[in-house]
């Protein structure tokens, strides 16, 4: 049988840190040439409304140390960002996210799940930029300057909060209500979440300055960066629109940049680092992959405090990755059926049967 997995499912049996460690493996399986992964496909086409569009986003690849393959399908309808409002706008007329995660068994080829991809994206996100800190950033980083209130902003402080002692948060975003949700859902524990009005104060003292918005534009002035900070975006361009969070001053300062996958920066058109680098901002050999700073093929550090050295240490994770979705959809399905998953379908379903052809002695081709 096939199961189904709900984003309640996944919420359940996918708490942050399993998921860090997932990433961990999607990404080191990469690096090592033993993970597959293609850049993500995305197309717009022409909607009855010519205020919208429709958003097609396919993600494809493997992890065998999960012996798992997938296929992520995003379809939305969208507003395209207007002289009104700078920001994309998800429009679907029924109240519902249709992406779905395919987890196929490399083993059998069989479809093993149908897996909701809402929760798993904001999750898997967060997780990837964990690793991205836990990777260069100091051990002892405290505080974080948060731009953005939504859920990848809510992953992203839970995520990084689980691979550093972070005690101080200054988040930051245009709208005061905003704020001040997002400071009564998080602040916990010895954790102080304090809402700022300013940007720059978001920035002022950060160890960690972490970009989780959906904004076409960069959210701060790179002058106001600090020598020493790391600093962490999500957004990023593809063929079908051009966005960044951090400006070209922020690349100027950047001693070293990390990616999660170069192949996605060049198939995905991400001119936010392909102008600078072909404009000699930045150099190719201050780019580094996630997944190379795993394995220490390659090795990034966030200077000590009070150190001479200038400039910050930038990780871009620039892309959604299948990879991503394969690990930690692995992850959840092995809970799922060792918790006896109700929630099934045939699998035959899902298949044309072809025993006749194998009876006779053929194997026809898909």
């Amino acid at each position: 049988m096939t199961i189904i997995i709900t984003d309640d499912d996944v919420k359940r049996l996918l708490p942050m840190a399993d998921c860090i460690e997932a990433m961990k493996v999607a990404f080191r399986d990469f690096a090592n040439g033993v993970a597959v992964n293609r850049p993500r496909m995305r197309y717009l086409a022409q909607h009855p409304d010519p205020e919208r569009k429709y958003l097609a986003n396919v993600h494809v690849g493997a992890v065998p140390s999960y012996g798992i393959a997938c296929v992520r399908a995003g379809s939305q309808i969208i507003k395209p960002p207007s002289a009104k409002v700078d920001r994309r706008l998800y429009e679907n007329p029924k109240a519902f996210n249709w992406g779905i995660v395919i987890l196929y068994s490399i083993e059998t080829a069989e479809p093993l799940a149908l897996m909701h991809e809402f929760q798993l994206s904001g999750i898997r996100v967060g997780a990837t930029t964990a690793v991205g800190v836990d990777a260069v950033a100091r051990k002892d980083a405290a505080t974080l300057g948060l731009f953005g209130t939504g859920k990848q902003a809510h992953a992203a402080l839970e995520a990084i909060a689980c691979v550093r002692p972070i005690e101080q948060v200054n988040v930051y975003s245009p709208s005061a209500a905003h704020r001040a949700a997002f400071v009564r859902d998080m602040a916990r524990g010895g954790l102080a979440v304090v809402a700022v009005d300013d940007a720059r104060a978001a920035v002022a003292g950060a160890d960690i300055v972490c970009c989780a918005t959906t904004s076409m534009n960069p959210v701060f002035d790179g002058e106001w960066l600090e020598d020493g900070q790391v600093v962490v975006s999500i957004a990023n361009s593809d063929v079908t629109n051009k966005r960044s969070e951090v400006d070209r001053r922020t690349y100027e300062r950047a001693t070293a940049v990390i990616v999660n996958d170069w192949e996605s920066v060049i198939d995905n058109d991400q001119t936010e680092l392909l102008d600078p680098l072909k404009d000699g901002v930045i150099r190719a050999d201050q780019i580094h992959e996630l997944g190379d700073l795993l394995i220490g093929k390659t090795t990034v550090a966030q200077p000590p405090r009070g150190s001479a050295d200038k400039g910050i240490v930038y990780f871009k994770n620039n892309s959604g990755l299948a990879i991503q979705f394969a690990a930690a959809g692995g992850l959840v399905y092995n809970k799922a059926i060792a918790q006896g998953n109700n929630k099934t379908i045939p699998t035959e379903w899902l298949g044309s049967d072809l025993s006749a052809y194998y009876d006779a002695g053929f194997r026809p081709s898909p």
